[in-house]
């Protein structure tokens, strides 16, 4: 059912526009994709009523057993995929309305597109370059409409994920806690309690935006190739990946365009804040020694 509805989800919208955009579509292609799509609908209706029923007569209320449904009924998957690209569409409109998430009177909120930025707009001009060229060149209306569905698609999701980088900064808050975040597909809290100390450590990893050396060990979030700060923490924090999977990390190295300005504000915050005696900050901005 998830591979089916990642084919299905795409090729609804696909038809939708199409329509509305007059083109000629043979009425056997709507029929077909109609009906395929009542039936995913239908099928997904009954599991969520199932598992809704059921969770009631374990004595649920209303709303919990719909959640409940819904989160056994629906994959993973589809639910986070959804999640994430609606909140890369609200990332848009903070970024043209200059506001941003999370964020609160007294927060550091500190950037770290700087080494993606200029990979984001190229990016985005590569896909409207080639929006432009396959209009030119595809003589058929379906094709080509279908295809700049997709290309438009595409350029607006490069937008998004631009977006929800710049309105959701990592932020250090007024109560000495960490929020490291990168875009809309992750972000992991940490509590002021759990963080032993912080300081600038330059590195440059291979891998991934999101790679973790061994399972409760050293969490990298790397932009553009480099980590700037490290955290360490008292205790493994919990972390959810971009797709919904879990995992628990004892120290976590992350970017932020400014490592030096997010280590003292942190520094500053933690002497401010902490009474228990043994908290010291050394001249590069360390932490040690948290209760």
């Amino acid at each position: 059912m998830n591979k089916v509805l990642w084919v299905m989800v795409p090729a609804e919208i696909t038809l939708v526009v199409c329509l509305l955009a007059g083109v000629d579509v043979p009425a056997p292609v709507v029929w077909t994709a109609e009906a395929v799509v009542l039936t995913l609908v239908a099928i997904e209706a009954a599991l969520v009523r199932r598992h809704y029923r059921a969770a009631r007569l374990a004595g649920a209320a209303r709303r919990d057993a719909l959640a409940r449904a819904v989160e056994a009924a629906v994959p993973a998957t589809a639910r986070r995929l959804l999640v994430n690209e609606a909140r890369g569409v609200t990332s848009l409109v903070r970024w043209v309305a200059r506001r941003r998430h999370g964020v609160r009177e007294g927060d550091l909120a500190a950037a770290y597109t700087g080494p993606q930025t200029a990979m984001m707009y190229g990016l985005l001009f590569v896909s409207v370059v080639e929006t432009v060229a396959l209009a030119m060149l595809i003589p058929w209306p379906l094709v080509h409409m279908i295809l700049l569905v997709l290309d438009v698609y595409g350029v607006l999701m490069v937008l998004a994920l631009h977006a929800a980088c710049v309105t959701r900064p990592h932020v250090v808050g007024a109560d000495g806690s960490l929020r490291i975040r990168w875009g809309a597909l992750f972000d992991m809290p940490i509590g002021s309690g759990q963080i032993t100390s912080v300081r600038v450590e330059r590195r440059y990893p291979d891998g991934s935006l999101i790679k973790i050396d061994e399972p409760g060990g050293t969490l990298d979030l790397i932009v553009g190739g480099q980590t700037t700060v490290r955290v360490d923490l008292t205790e493994p924090v919990e972390f959810v990946r971009p797709m919904g999977g879990r995992g628990t990390a004892t120290a976590v190295r992350f970017h932020a365009d400014d490592p030096a300005a997010l280590v003292a504000r942190f520094t500053r915050l933690r002497k401010t804040l902490t009474e228990a005696p043994g908290v010291a900050a050394d001249e590069d901005g360390i932490t040690s020694g948290v209760a």
